[in-house]
């Protein structure tokens, strides 16, 4: 336990990461004790669903089928809404992304969006600094004290009119090893949860707003009712009404785009909808489905939001969504503004339009942007075609999507090996940034997170193992082609950085992580998984 750790620590309970007196302020005995009764709650239920998460696994490899679930039908076919909506959450046309740290803050509130999904997830490495720093930061801006001055001297403050915050907590898979109870780490998910609600909760509703959160990569609706107990014994303590949390779930993995209507009935006195988080779902498709001799995706470039599969998942978000009187939540811009090339910016906001035209003209009510910059270009596609705050009573009652529309997967070619070189460039870049602390980065002029890391990895994974993993120039994707590719990128980026920049980077270890998770025969359930054991 660090020497300055609050003198009154509840029973059962360490810190073994450093507190420094403004950690402290945070770290409070009332509020580890809160964090203390959220994980022996529901810390045995967490593991049992990542149990559940690889019997499905094992059971999809022996030849089973993703279907709707038969026991709930009466739910999907029931006729009930979800609680009615905040009044400062009823327009969320443009929400933006992004780390925790002071100036992101600052710079989202500040940039006409109307929420900020204030990421303790996959736009965050999980250092034990970033996590409680970003407490604190986020503390501050709730408060509106929160400034910041860059080493230049430029000053940072909040506007008169800020975005409203949504954290997103680590899902469910995810530990955090600083803090134990009972000698065993306690949930990641619960301890970001917790503590962000202990010590906002009451400000938010006294400032006229509520405790708001997105929930990341359920499975299941199992995933979601703990989440909705968890919410409920949360209220009960600080002795808030029940409703008063609520969440949008991000479906972004597989087997929760068979589950909507579930998910939304678990979480139906706490919901604020769905979101589609169209990279995740990407890699959870081949991350379920990759052992299927029948599955295989082309170059990632290939699969956009018109793609079959990929459309059919967001019409079916928007049609169960509205059914129920909520939100739809439309998916990530990556692009960011490009600086000293007119051209390939206009291209890059043309991109943009498009998908949020798309995605306004389908029914959904709003969208992220993962920079600044495109808050405005993503408002015009909204504001145009969306007149009102949202468009819940679109119904998109021609809607029709079944499971087969779900699982067409396609195409599964070109594979490139300019696709295998951008696949294992991003990751790498991504991994080292990453493995230094940074978990939002601009890569092509994309901001990447973690799961444009694991689509990257997960692609290369499978091309290696699958008899049609070859590229159009006849080569197979193997182990040692891969490897080979990997040391010539990797030669690129020192090139392109200069030695001395590269060497104090932390290339090498991202270099062993990547060749680890691509060429291991057991595929690792998330990269964050080994990552997190070499953070600090």
């Amino acid at each position: 336990m660090s020497q300055s750790a609050p003198s009154k620590l509840p029973a059962g309970f360490e810190v073994l990461g450093q507190i420094t007196p403004e950690f402290g302020a945070i770290l409070t005995p009332d509020a580890l004790a809160f964090v203390a009764k959220l994980q022996r709650a529901f810390g045995g239920r967490r593991a049992e669903c990542l149990q559940r998460r690889q019997e499905r696994q094992t059971a999809l490899d022996r030849g089973e089928a993703l279907d709707f679930l038969p026991e709930t039908k009466q739910i999907r076919e029931g006729e009930w809404s979800c609680a009615p909506i905040p009044a400062d959450i009823k327009d969320r046309r443009v929400e933006i992304t992004g780390p925790t740290d002071r100036k992101m803050v600052i710079n989202a509130l500040n940039s006409g969006a109307k929420i900020f999904m204030a990421d303790f997830e996959d736009a965050n490495a999980p250092k034990w600094n970033n996590m409680i720093e970003g407490q604190i930061n986020l503390r501050d801006a709730i408060r509106r004290s929160i400034g910041f001055t860059s080493p230049e001297g430029k000053e940072y403050k909040l506007k008169d009119q800020v975005a409203v915050i949504m954290p997103r907590p680590r899902g469910w898979h995810l530990l955090e090893k600083h803090v134990l109870v009972d000698g065993a780490p306690i949930s990641g998910g619960l301890f970001d949860f917790g503590l962000y609600f202990f010590h906002n909760a009451q400000e938010l509703l006294a400032r006229g707003s509520g405790p708001y959160f997105y929930l990341p990569k359920l499975e299941s609706h199992l995933e979601a009712r703990i989440w909705n107990d968890a919410f409920k014994l949360a209220q009960d303590e600080l002795g808030l009404p029940q409703g008063t949390i609520r969440a949008t779930v991000l479906i972004e993995t597989i087997p929760a785009a068979f589950e909507m209507d579930e998910i939304l009935y678990e979480l139906r006195d706490h919901s604020a909808g769905l979101n589609c988080g169209r990279w995740d779902y990407i890699f959870s498709c081949i991350k379920r489905f990759r052992n299927k001799s029948d599955f295989l995706l082309a170059d990632r470039a290939h699969i956009t939001m018109t793609t079959h599969f990929m459309r059919s998942y967001s019409l079916l978000c928007i049609q169960t969504c509205h059914r129920r009187n909520i939100f739809a939540m439309g998916g990530m811009a990556a692009q960011i503004p490009i600086k000293n090339d007119p051209q390939a910016n206009e291209e890059a906001f043309a991109k943009v339009r498009a998908d949020k035209e798309r995605e306004a003209a389908d029914g959904h009510d709003g969208t992220w942007v993962a920079h600044p910059g495109m808050v405005q270009l993503a408002l015009d596609a909204f504001d145009r075609l969306m007149p009102a705050p949202n468009q819940i009573d679109k119904r998109r009652d021609d809607v029709n999507v079944t499971a087969k529309d779900l699982l067409d997967f396609g195409p599964s070619e070109p594979i490139t090996e300019q696709g295998l070189r951008t696949n294992v460039s991003v990751g790498a870049q991504y991994l080292e940034a990453w493995l230094r602390g940074s978990g939002a980065v601009p890569i092509f002029n994309l901001m990447e997170d973690a799961a444009t890391a694991e689509i990257s990895r997960a692609q290369v994974w499978q091309w290696i193992r699958h008899p049609r993993g070859v590229l159009t120039d006849g080569r197979k994707v193997t182990s040692e082609l891969f490897r080979s590719v990997l040391d010539e990128e990797l030669e690129k980026i020192k090139g392109s950085l200069g030695a001395e920049r590269y060497g104090k980077g932390k290339f090498d270890v991202a270099r062993s992580l990547f060749d680890q998770i691509t060429t291991n025969d057991e595929f690792v359930e998330f990269l964050t998984l080994p990552g997190y054991e070499k953070l600090e």
